[in-house]
């Protein structure tokens, strides 16, 4: 209950923050959805601007990869982001962070609360302290909200946030705006995606492949469950085998539309209305 009063004091807040600075700069918002799955190589990171233009940055890759990306998406006056959210504190997901908070004003900085043990996490938590960046730690039964548009946390449970698999505690996050559900599942395995079949019921547009694609991720019976149309896939050169024939099987029998970013680079969806549509932002 605590974490809920926190985070809408936080969105109370970065709603009067985003206006003034909308306004300064005369940014026309969109009452579109409009989601990038970047390209960062081999980690994760996502782009969401909500209806409004709210901006929410999801993870951030391994490098200065989502900061080029960041750039090329958004006005070059605009350097600022309502939100930045970590699902979890590995380097393919926080490391390209620390070059975010060096180019970008941040109003908070979500994440599970537990601390990772690269090297480099002392160095963004140091980032967050430098810059005053207000830290909100999130578990299952939370929310994000902007207006009608919100982020509910599925995932992780005070048990999973102490699992000795540190994907096990990925934030786990149904986006619902502009009439469409997205799921982002960060380094999630068939452990979690179990709880959430059996604690949910999930029908998803769109689905954020967790863990890039990996055979232990993204299995047969959590895929008949929540039915994606559209499966996002962000993933590099690596020696893991990502994605593996065994997901884009899977993927491929529910009927999915599968997009790669080793293969079609940064992908831009747009909802207007009750329609979604894809575009390739950047041909490979």
């Amino acid at each position: 209950m605590k974490n809920k009063s926190i985070i809408l004091v936080v969105v109370l807040l970065l709603t009067l923050d985003v206006f003034v600075w909308r306004t300064i700069f005369a940014v026309r918002a969109s009452n579109n959805l409009e989601i990038y799955f970047l390209d960062v190589g081999q980690g994760d990171s996502e782009l969401v601007i909500l209806p409004g233009g709210i901006q929410v940055l999801i993870d951030g890759g391994k490098g200065n990869r989502v900061v080029q990306e960041l750039t090329s998406i958004l006005p070059f006056f605009d350097r600022y982001l309502d939100l930045v959210i970590l699902s979890h504190p590995e380097t393919d997901h926080f490391l390209g962070l620390i070059d975010v908070l060096k180019n970008y004003r941040v109003g908070a900085f979500i994440y599970n609360g537990r601390q990772g043990a690269a090297d480099s996490w002392p160095v963004l938590i140091e980032s967050l302290r430098d810059k005053k960046i207000s830290a909100v730690t999130l578990a299952a039964g939370d929310r994000i909200c902007y207006r009608e548009n919100c982020f509910n946390v599925l995932s992780p449970t005070a048990d999973f946030l102490k699992s000795k698999e540190t994907n096990d505690s990925s934030l786990v996050m149904e986006l619902s705006a502009a009439g469409v559900r997205t799921l982002f599942t960060g380094d999630i395995g068939e452990k979690i995606e179990n709880f959430l079949t059996k604690n949910y019921t999930l029908k998803i547009d769109i689905l954020k492949v967790g863990h890039h694609g990996s055979k232990f991720s993204t299995g047969q019976k959590f895929l008949a469950s929540i039915l994606p149309r559209l499966a996002f896939i962000e993933v590099g050169k690596n020696s893991y085998g990502h994605p593996t024939k065994e997901v884009l099987a899977r993927l491929a029998s529910i009927g999915a539309q599968i997009y790669r970013t080793d293969n079609n680079g940064t992908v831009k969806i747009v909802v207007a209305g009750d329609s979604s549509k894809v575009q390739v932002f950047k041909e490979k």
